[in-house]
């Protein structure tokens, strides 16, 4: 009886936190724009093309994840319907396998985590898993004005 009670403690708490990430995940943050140490980035991020030219969408992925093939379609949606602004955003795709280095530095845990950067080259959003499309062109409108 004992271990019917443990098993059942163990799958309502399995439960609990599955529920709890799965309304996280896909979910826009607002980044701590304070607390960057923009120089110890700005060489990283530089080496993968977001060079200031305008606000990016930098998305990290991997061949191996499936959830980023959803990513690189809303981003790529989304940065083309945004692309007659003054200021077009970039679209950005990271191979974390590649890129250690700077995924360490945005403090990249899991597979597909997207960022937004202004064109200052701060990082304005963060969103862990896929993004929804209004969600992102929300965050990217007001960046993308000249």
């Amino acid at each position: 009886m004992i271990e019917i009670t443990i098993l059942l403690v163990v799958v309502v708490a399995a439960a609990a936190i599955g529920v709890v990430l799965q309304r996280r995940d896909g979910k826009l943050r607002e980044s701590d724009t304070e607390a960057q140490d923009e120089s110890a980035r700005t060489g990283l991020l530089a080496a993968v093309g977001a060079d200031n030219s305008g606000p990016a969408v930098l998305h990290f992925s991997a061949d191996w994840c499936g959830p980023c093939d959803a990513v690189r379609r809303v981003v790529a949606g989304v940065t083309e319907e945004l692309s007659g602004s003054p200021r077009p955003p970039l679209d950005i795709e990271v191979d974390i396998d590649s890129e250690p280095a700077l995924a360490k530095e945005l403090n990249v845990l899991s597979l597909p985590t997207t960022f937004v950067f202004d064109i200052e080259g701060r990082e304005r959003f963060r969103i862990s898993g896929v993004p929804k499309s209004a969600d992102l062109r929300t965050a990217l409108e007001p960046l993308t004005v000249g």
